[in-house]
């Protein structure tokens, strides 16, 4: 075989492409090579092989130790996150076991290397009063802010990812069923979501009478700019940052994301089950909704402080002299 083609660079290429076949999204694909760039300029400078029959399990620890000791985020320049360390070696995992799949090798280096642990840190969500405050920013009525209010109720009563929101068609909108169809979801598929009364109102004001000229009749997203374009994430993540900076909201990453977590929270606190949360926020798997019943253990606790069956027992039963 052409040694060339056992070398890093033109395999994470086929990866790539294999990915994009499988339909994985591309936001999911731009992880998977930007990691595994990382890891080939890793190799490269400290001086290790390259070509993939020659990467043992010594070279890949060196790395995973590298990522837990050395690497630093750009930005913030401080040490990875555990998350973002289990990221690098689920690419790794998925890529070598590629490589094993197109039978480019006859053995796995990665067989037997455990995905580190992290630690499950407490997620901070919005509070009512904050979420009061974002909302009573874009009450006077004119074009941004019937959007921008719109925006914001629809994330915080479906957990959309604000891709899927930036994706929406006016026609995916169906206000009388009260639901809109997700077509750019993470992993290619379709779903429903419902959405209650408040959303369904905000959205018809919007649409009716707030809503921008398309630029163009091939412009139907949902959600537009003032030049009639569709609004991008960056714009929406923009506008929630610039309008709590404005209202002084602090103690929470103010972001598309924080949305989802707080409708997944109050969703959950609200009496709704895993099981129908999975099907709004498209997860394919129940582990991942699972984690958000150990994420929010502050709000859990004021829970069993409010339901906890036998502090009520005892408020209504005689069973409160037994425990005097």
């Amino acid at each position: 075989m052409n040694t060339n083609v056992l070398q890093l660079d033109h395999l994470i290429e086929g990866f790539k492409l294999s990915c994009a076949t499988e339909g994985k999204a591309a936001k999911t694909i731009e992880w998977y090579t930007c990691y595994l760039v990382k890891f080939r300029q890793f190799l490269e400078s400290r001086r290790m092989p390259t070509d993939v029959a020659q990467i043992n399990r010594d070279h890949i620890r060196a790395f995973i130790r590298y990522l837990q000791t050395e690497a630093r985020c750009p930005r913030s320049d401080k040490l990875l996150s555990q998350a973002t360390v289990q990221g690098y070696v689920r690419t790794l995992k998925a890529f070598f076991s590629w490589l094993m799949r197109e039978e480019y090798l006859a053995n796995n280096p990665m067989a037997g290397i455990p995905v580190p642990k992290a630690s499950t840190k407490i997620i901070n969500t919005f509070t009512d009063d904050q979420i009061a405050q974002l909302a009573q920013g874009w009450q006077r009525p004119n074009g941004n802010n019937s959007r921008n209010l719109a925006i914001l109720l629809l994330m915080l009563d479906s957990g959309l990812r604000v891709s899927e929101v930036t994706g929406i068609s006016l026609d995916d909108v169906d206000l009388e069923a009260g639901q809109i169809r997700i077509t750019r979801a993470k992993g290619g598929n379709e779903r429903i979501v419902p959405i209650g009364s408040v959303v369904r109102r905000a959205l018809w004001k919007y649409i009716n009478y707030h809503r921008s000229r398309p630029l163009t009749d091939n412009v139907t997203g949902l959600f537009l700019s003032e030049r009639g374009l569709p609004l991008t994430r960056n714009g929406v993540q923009q506008m929630l940052r610039r309008q709590a900076n404005r209202e002084g909201i602090t103690g929470v990453r103010v972001s598309p994301h924080s949305c989802r977590h707080t409708f997944a929270k109050n969703y959950l606190l609200n009496g709704g089950d895993i099981f129908s949360l999975q099907r709004i926020l498209g997860h394919s798997s129940l582990a991942s909704v699972r984690l958000y019943l150990n994420l929010f253990a502050t709000d859990i606790k004021k829970q069993h402080q409010r339901y906890s069956p036998i502090d009520i027992l005892a408020s209504t039963t005689r069973i409160s002299s037994v425990i005097r």
